[in-house]
């Protein structure tokens, strides 16, 4: 009789594990595909037309390799993340977690913004022209100022609003004059408010993935959500504040469709929310995450009147000031139509918006949607299956907002609310020091050899 001896015996587990990483890896290598090519088309476009309007295609910066102050930093905090951050993440307490994960994203996202300086990393990137600070001054009468506001959208009308202003409801301009009436005036404070309150996301991102899934998929994301290559962009732009409050709505509605004291939980989501649809138009398709969180939810109906309740806040408060959202809306469309969003061609922003995605969420996320998607359709047990379905949602949003032509270029920033969902998705990934590494040298890339928008 034949026995196998045992190296004749399947092993199917390591089998599979190779298998996984090579899907993994081929995920990763069509990511940087797509960037490769969005910069090879691109810069040919540019060259011949100028119709894309960005520097260094397909990103809104310029090639200028530099050193500066926050290059040690930057170095030091991605060396340690990728030594200790996944050991840390599984054996600290979750509160000092949460906490741990906080600090290690701000002294990230610092780091790399003093790569380039205190004045041009930090104190002069909200002060431009087209920035929320170069109106203040029009905000001493703040409701007379809001009645007035959709008046000024349109380019070309006398005292039409710069850029940002003009393309975003006033609840992010509102957000910078108080600052300023409270003594925190200036680019370098609101560069500080925006990094501080921007890596919050973090955390709320943490608390809804386990309240959704569970804490050790949670754990498991933690290290990357801390060393994310988005860091580039929340310091400083107002989308990380965006990107902020858009997280903690999500997780306090997690929060109150869990059980997690429903009324004030519930009642905090849909304030937050209320704010998110004030502070940019394109984050109304938050509304898709939210109907997944909902989804997931054991108590779904408990807290919607609270929901509905702290959603009516904001868009009252505006509205009886005068601002009409929907009419500033429609006026923003021409806006955009008479601006860049003319020009730039639909053909090659619809799939070089995603190689900027790509930039903010690192070769990491691309392997962990394409585990992602393998979760959908095998359906593991319910943890896994639920933050796949979380990911899911946020990437349907993502696509969404692509397809509508609403956000042709920029998307490095202007997506860094829905992005910040992605990034979970490394929690399903084996190596997670590799895949760290490879996160913190696309970051560092970036930030030395780029002189981004932001």
């Amino acid at each position: 009789m034949h026995v196998s001896r045992p190296e004749e015996v399947p092993r199917p587990s390591v089998c599979a594990v190779n298998r996984d990483l090579r899907r993994d890896l081929y995920a990763a290598a069509s990511a940087a595909l797509l960037v490769v090519t969005a910069v090879v088309i691109g810069t040919g476009i540019e060259h011949r037309n100028g119709s894309l309007r960005v520097g260094w295609p397909p990103l809104l910066a310029t090639w200028e390799p530099h050193i500066g102050p926050g290059t040690p930093a930057a170095i030091a905090v991605a060396v340690a993340v990728v030594a200790y951050g996944p050991a840390l993440a599984a054996r600290l307490p979750w509160r000092p977690l949460l906490l741990v994960t906080w600090g290690t994203a701000l002294a990230w996202t610092w780091s790399l913004a003093l790569v380039d300086g205190w004045y041009r990393g930090i104190a002069q990137q909200l002060t431009t022209r087209y920035e929320y600070l170069q109106v203040i001054g029009r905000f001493h009468d703040i409701p007379g100022t809001l009645r007035d506001f959709t008046h000024h959208i349109i380019g070309g009308t006398p005292g039409s609003w710069p850029a940002h202003v003009a393309g975003h409801p006033p609840g992010a301009t509102v957000t910078f004059v108080l600052l300023d009436r409270i003594g925190l005036g200036g680019g370098g404070w609101a560069g500080t408010f925006v990094i501080t309150v921007g890596t919050t996301a973090t955390v709320a991102v943490l608390v809804a993935v386990r309240t959704l899934a569970d804490e050790k998929l949670a754990r498991r994301a933690a290290p990357f959500l801390a060393l994310a290559p988005a860091a580039v962009w929340v310091g400083t732009s107002a989308d990380g504040y965006f990107t902020a409050v858009a997280a903690w709505a999500t997780a306090f509605l997690a929060l109150a469709v869990t059980g997690h004291h429903p009324r004030w939980t519930g009642f905090a989501a849909g304030l937050l929310f209320g704010l998110t649809a004030y502070l940019s138009y394109g984050l109304t398709l938050f509304a898709l995450i939210a109907a997944a969180v909902l989804l997931l939810g054991s108590q779904r109906t408990r807290p919607l009147p609270f929901l509905l309740a702290g959603l009516a806040v904001i868009p009252a408060v505006f509205t009886a000031l005068g601002f009409n959202w929907w009419e500033a809306y429609h006026l923003l469309v021409t806006r955009y139509y008479q601006g860049a969003g003319g020009v730039r061609p639909y053909g090659y922003w619809v799939w070089a918006n995603l190689a900027c995605t790509v930039f903010i969420v690192g070769p990491a996320t691309a392997a962990g949607l394409c585990r992602t998607g393998t979760t959908l359709i095998r359906r593991p047990p319910a943890p896994a299956f639920r933050l796949a379905v979380l990911v899911a949602a946020a990437l349907l949003a993502l696509l969404v907002a692509d397809a509508s032509g609403m956000s042709k270029a920029e998307t490095e920033r202007i997506w860094l609310p829905f992005a910040m969902w992605l990034l979970p998705s490394c929690a399903f990934l084996t190596g997670a020091r590799g895949w760290l590494a490879a996160q913190a040298v696309l970051a560092l890339l970036v930030n030395h050899l780029l002189l981004t928008g932001w």
